[in-house]
Parts: C-alpha cells; sequence; structure tokens
C-alpha cells in the first residue's frame, strides 16, 4: 500500500509516539498492559496508513461531464444562490467524506483556475448547512468554455487542515490531484443549473470515476 505524501510526515510522528507508549509500558507495566498497548498501538497505526492511502483506479476522463473529485457519499442536491464569486443561482452538490474514505481531491474538470481563496472560519461537523459557508474552506473555480464550476473543499470538526495544489492561472486536467483534505471533511461542487445532475443523495461515489453531472 502507498502512503500519500501529504502522511509522511504524520505516519512518521505516531510511529515515534506509540513506540514511546510501547517502551514505557514494556518497562512499566504488567504483561496485560503491555498487550493492551502494543495491540492498541497497532489497530492506530493501521488506521493512519489506511487514511494516508493512495488508491489502485482507473480514472474516468471524459470532457463532458463532471467527474467526482472527491470519495464518499452525496449529503446535498440544491439550488443556491452563490454570492462569493459566481454571483448567480447554481446547483450545489456536496460531498461528505468520512475519516474511512480516501481524502485526496481530484480537479472534476479540465480548464483554468481563474479563482482561489482561503477562508479561515469555524469547524462544525461537515454535513451541517451552514459548514459550507462558515467552517474553514478553499475556494477553486474552473473555467471551462463558457462555464465556471466552484469547487470548496471543508474543513469539518475533525479535519483541521485543507492542502490545494492549485495557483490562478493554472491549466489543470481533468484526474489530476489537487488537493487533499486531513481527517474528515466535505466537498462543495457548483455549477449552472442546466448541467444535468447524475447522481442522487445518499448515494456513494469515487473521486475520479463517478460522473456527477453532464455538461450542457
Amino acid at each position: 500500500m502507498k502512503i500519500h505524501r501529504e502522511g509522511s510526515g504524520t505516519v512518521m510522528l505516531v510511529m515515534i509516539l506509540l513506540a514511546f507508549a510501547n517502551a514505557i509500558a514494556l518497562y512499566f507495566g504488567a504483561a496485560p498492559v503491555i498487550i493492551i498497548v502494543a495491540v492498541s498501538s497497532l489497530v492506530f497505526l493501521g488506521f493512519i496508513l489506511y487514511f494516508f492511502r493512495i488508491p489502485k483506479r482507473t480514472m474516468y476522463l471524459h470532457g463532458d461531464f463532471l467527474i467526482a473529485p472527491a470519495d464518499g457519499k452525496v449529503v446535498v442536491i440544491e439550488e443556491v444562490e452563490e454570492t462569493e464569486y459566481l454571483q448567480a443561482k447554481v446547483r450545489q452538490i456536496s460531498i461528505f467524506m468520512s475519516p474511512l474514505n480516501v481524502h485526496i481531491n481530484w480537479n472534476p474538470c479540465s480548464g483554468s483556475v481563474v479563482y482561489k481563496k482561503y477562508h479561515p472560519g469555524k469547524y462544525m461537523v461537515a454535513w451541517h448547512p451552514k459548514s459550507s459557508s462558515l467552517n474553514e474552506r478553499t475556494t477553486v473555480v474552473y473555467q471551462i468554455d463558457q462555464s465556471k464550476i466552484m469547487m470548496k473543499q471543508i474543513a469539518g470538526a475533525v479535519a483541521r487542515r485543507i492542502v490545494n495544489y492549485l495557483i490562478e492561472g493554472d491549466q489543470v486536467e481533468q484526474g489530476k490531484e489537487m488537493g487533499f483534505i486531513k481527517f474528515g471533511s466535505r466537498v462543495d461542487i457548483l455549477m449552472p443549473i442546466e448541467f444535468e445532475v447524475m447522481v442522487d443523495v445518499n448515494q456513494n461515489v469515487k473521486g475520479g470515476v463517478t460522473p456527477l453531472a453532464k455538461l450542457s
């Protein structure tokens, strides 16, 4: 299993702390304590390695579709008034990423990056309706021909670090990595109303694979 570069420092730190905890247990603890600490350490390390895994998958690349930028469950499909950049009524699809999902984020489309902004904020649970506008987040807007697509990486109650690799002016390709969110989060995709949505609420999607909408 390959580990994502965003997890290398975390994995190393966890291994050092767990080694220290096991050394203390081995020196001071009785046999049951040593076993409990050792088993707990293996389980926790396994979770950390699993969280930062790089999945083996074949990307579904198709210029006529927006592809899911993240693994997770669709929790919102609704029309909203977007006031940060698009200044229009748009359709929003929100994907909730649990700690067990792959947390790499991919470009949902090819195009140019015309806007990017980081917003400090709160850490409400990611499925809260107001997390989209009040939580810490990074907003990116892609230009595809005459259409603009907004993507928000939103921190949750546990997620405390959003990584975004894009820069305004970048020409990006669908299915390439654009960022990473650590430990539970949410991704919003905002698109023109006329795009045909191809997913349903509560549907599980795979980043880089599942078509979210068909471009008009």
